[in-house]
């Protein structure tokens, strides 16, 4: 349900693109609908995580100067600039801590070995940079309207591919119960 409310005003960015062919106008709607969902966050959280603090900061300036410049660029570098701060997030907590940020998400849950804890959260790093260069490479090599399509099913598909298999490497790691015959 996370990753749906993170995904919505990326689903009304894309919607809105496809009705009207106008990522300036898309853009413009982008922002409110990221200030919807925050305010949504805050009402039934009472809270905002710090990343999501840091996208709306990013949509807000970044799709602000895509509208008053007529910029696709500046929104188009948005994904990027997330995905590359998330990657520094996580590789930062490999140093600062005793514990990764995976780990510190996920260890009510379920339980893994410290160096399990070490290589998921690379692997996030790994992922949180592969994101960032590919969506400059489909924003600078293919046409807006391919890149529109990327950003919203290419992302979150990838995403959900990633997440899956995090999944799998988990329950390859998780101890073992003894049988209770």
């Amino acid at each position: 349900m996370k990753i749906l409310l993170d995904f919505l005003p990326v689903i009304v960015f894309f919607v809105v693109y496809k009705m009207t062919g106008d990522i300036i106008l898309a853009t413009a709607v982008l922002i409110p609908a990221t200030l919807a969902q925050m305010a949504y966050t805050w009402f039934k959280q009472h809270r905002i995580e710090k990343m999501q603090l840091v996208t709306l900061v990013l949509v807000v300036l970044l799709g602000g100067a895509t509208i008053i410049f007529h910029d696709k660029a500046f929104i188009q570098w948005k994904p990027t600039i997330v995905n590359w701060l998330f990657g520094i997030a996580f590789l930062g907590s490999h140093f600062i801590g005793s514990k990764t940020v995976v780990q510190r998400l996920m260890e009510n849950s379920i339980e893994l070995a410290q160096q399990t804890w070490r290589r998921l959260n690379i692997g996030w790093v790994l992922f949180f940079t592969a994101m960032g260069i590919l969506n400059l490479i489909v924003a600078y090599g293919f046409s807006e309207a391919t890149w529109v399509n990327f950003k919203l099913f290419g992302m979150l598909g990838l995403t959900l591919l990633f997440i899956l298999g995090q999944g799998v490497y988990i329950s390859r790691h998780m101890p073992q119960q003894p049988n209770q015959d």
